[in-house]
């Protein structure tokens, strides 16, 4: 039996179809006295909608349990217990002098993909194509940051390029083998466009080293940081590569 007024856990199981009729029709009767309460339920059940579509041939398919919303939560934390675990298993190696080892073999077995391919992979469908719409369209940072904090918990905040020329505008949900990852895009007033994308770390939990990469036209600059991988992708050369490096903020 749910409380009114109704807890963040309550509209969730709402928004998840997990409440029993009655508990159901009390929610609903609540929300329609409260609207601002009922638009942000209705921003959820869309969210919700689109996590189950993350990927172009989403569309078509049959639903993806993968995809719902209250299991991307469960692995979200289930990633922090992760991290732990790895600080825990660090301890150990340096407990048995085999510290430099071990990072070999993690960097051995990062090292079969380049980092952040699926930041560029993401960029040129979103950005250059435009294959698929975005998620959230905005103005800055500030509700876009919103929408990030939602399933990125303790997340490194948005970079604010204002100095360099852009601001946020749209955001796209994407969807891994380790859980949800996203796309932000920003562009500045001559419609030129870079991307920032956070991801959970790949296999073994590996953290990436502050780096950058070409490939083909474009550059990735990326890092790792509270718990998260991260990349910034644009062109490689032109002149916004040079006011981004002209920023503090890389």
């Amino acid at each position: 039996m749910i409380s009114l007024p109704p807890s963040e856990r309550d509209l969730h199981a709402y928004v998840d179809h997990q409440l029993n009729e009655s508990d159901r029709r009390l929610l609903e009767t609540y929300l329609s006295s409260h609207p601002q309460l009922a638009a942000q339920v209705q921003a959820w059940q869309q969210d919700a909608q689109q996590l189950r579509a993350a990927l172009g041939g989403a569309l078509r398919q049959p639903a993806n349990p993968e995809l719902d919303p209250a299991l991307i939560r469960q692995r979200l934390k289930r990633q922090s217990r992760r991290q732990l675990a790895s600080v825990a298993l660090l301890l150990l190696a340096l407990g048995l002098g085999g510290l430099s080892g071990w990072q070999a073999r993690e960097m051995t077995l990062a090292g079969s993909q380049l980092p952040m391919t699926d930041a560029l992979q993401a960029y040129r469908l979103f950005a250059e194509q435009g294959i698929l719409p975005a998620d959230l369209e905005v103005q800055g940072n500030a509700a876009m940051q919103a929408w990030l904090d939602r399933y990125f918990e303790r997340a490194e905040r948005l970079p604010d390029l204002r100095e360099a020329g852009f601001q946020a505008v749209s955001g796209r949900l994407l969807s891994t083998d380790q859980g949800p990852a996203a796309m932000v895009l920003y562009a500045d007033r001559n419609g030129h466009k870079i991307s920032f994308y956070i991801r959970p770390p790949g296999p073994k939990n590996y953290l990436l080293p502050r780096g950058s990469r070409s490939d083909g036209e474009l550059q990735a600059r990326y890092w790792s940081d509270s718990g998260y991988n991260y990349a910034m992708v644009g062109p490689a050369s032109s002149p916004v590569a040079q006011r981004l490096q002209d920023t503090r903020t890389f």
